[in-house]
């Protein structure tokens, strides 16, 4: 029986993005051990079918000793539990997991999901974290990419061989979970929805001022944020700010929830004006569920949509012209904004399907085990 270690810095990362994979593996005859940090998802894990070991991980912090502390962790590990497969997700799983995998000849599986706030800018950070990715990377037995532009910039850039790597549809989207749900028939108010956990970088700010200049118009609309606030993030939004927009009335913030298919189905238009992703998973669900989207035309959020078709492609960054892309859907009629959700939800069925990233999943773990 192969043993397979999935690490992620977070078990919530795991629980709600990787659930359907590890049962998978489970159901296949394969040992799993899920490794983060313990968070309130946790105890969920043992749903899965798997073993959780808790692992701490600096998740805000960019401190060298801390993380070579977080390498010696997953050296210790690696020697003690002897895994056939190692698969990593999210940054330093991906960098500091692999480079004790390499030194303990443990075949990796890594799945660069999104390149974070680091690599939104180009500073020395940018520079340092690339290294680490080259010198991680060079000996994975695959790289799973969740879009086509980061794959070709870390192709491009040196720091994985092209051979090994391969382009996923995100993390996919579970489409008897999210199962097509009609609009509601025109409403006396027309409510924007974004899901997402509270940070600078997805575009909440931006959102928040669209807000506010509609409302100043009178227009009988409702701006919703829904999603964790105060995450380990360096560009996370504060409780308090959340707070004071909630309490401006500028927006309704909804908290946090396990499931976020009936916040989907009430919402008119999902949106999400990010700077950068992988491939969000908040979009996917909503497409597969038929509400239209409007978000940006950057890295990762460009492929959830068809624009002008399921949704609107806005310039990042930029308030106007989400306003505008907004606006352009809140004036289609409710039989044209049920078409573009029509549309959103084939886009899912024919490219986006979970399954279709498990068996990829699969046919790599088995390579991987016969080479073995």
């Amino acid at each position: 029986m192969l043993k397979i270690i999935i690490c992620a810095n977070t078990t919530w990362y795991l629980y709600n993005f990787r659930a359907n994979l590890i049962k998978r593996l489970s159901k296949n005859g394969y040992s799993i051990l899920a490794v983060a940090p313990v968070d309130e998802y946790a105890p969920f894990l043992s749903s899965l079918y798997c073993r959780y070991l808790p692992l701490e991980i600096d998740n805000r912090g960019t401190h060298p000793g801390r993380d070579l502390l977080l390498f010696w962790r997953y050296l210790r590990l690696l020697r003690r539990e002897k895994p056939d497969i190692i698969l990593t997700y999210t940054i330093k799983p991906n960098i500091f997991g692999s480079l004790a995998a390499r030194v303990c000849a443990v075949p990796v599986i890594n799945n660069i999901s999104g390149l974070g706030a680091v690599f939104i800018q180009n500073s020395l950070l940018t520079k340092l974290v690339m290294g680490l990715y080259r010198l991680s990377l060079a000996r994975s037995a695959k790289v799973f990419f969740q879009n086509t532009d980061d794959q070709r910039l870390f192709i491009s850039s040196g720091l994985v061989p092209e051979n090994i790597t391969e382009c996923l549809p995100g993390s996919g989207v579970d489409l008897d979970q999210f199962s097509y749900s009609p609009l509601s028939k025109p409403r006396t108010i027309f409510r924007y929805l974004l899901v997402a956990r509270m940070l600078w970088d997805k575009g909440v700010g931006e959102f928040v001022a669209v807000a506010r200049k509609f409302n100043r118009q009178g227009k009988n609309i409702e701006f919703c944020l829904l999603g964790q606030v105060d995450v380990p993030n360096p560009a996370a939004i504060s409780r308090g700010q959340i707070d004071l927009w909630n309490k401006e009335g500028v927006i309704c913030y909804l908290g946090q929830t396990e499931d976020v298919r009936p916040y989907l189905r009430s919402a008119d238009c999902v949106v999400l004006p990010s700077y950068r992703e992988g491939t969000p998973r908040s979009l996917l669900e909503a497409a597969a569920i038929g509400r239209p989207i409007v978000t940006t035309d950057t890295v990762g959020c460009r492929e959830t949509v068809v624009d002008g078709e399921s949704g609107f492609l806005c310039k990042p960054r930029d308030i106007e012209d989400l306003g505008e892309k907004m606006q352009q859907v809140l004036a289609l009629s409710f039989e044209a904004r049920t078409v573009m959700g029509l549309t959103g939800r084939k886009n899912m069925e024919n490219y986006f399907d979970e399954t279709i990233v498990i068996n990829r999943y699969l046919c790599a773990i088995n390579e991987v085990g016969t080479l073995n």
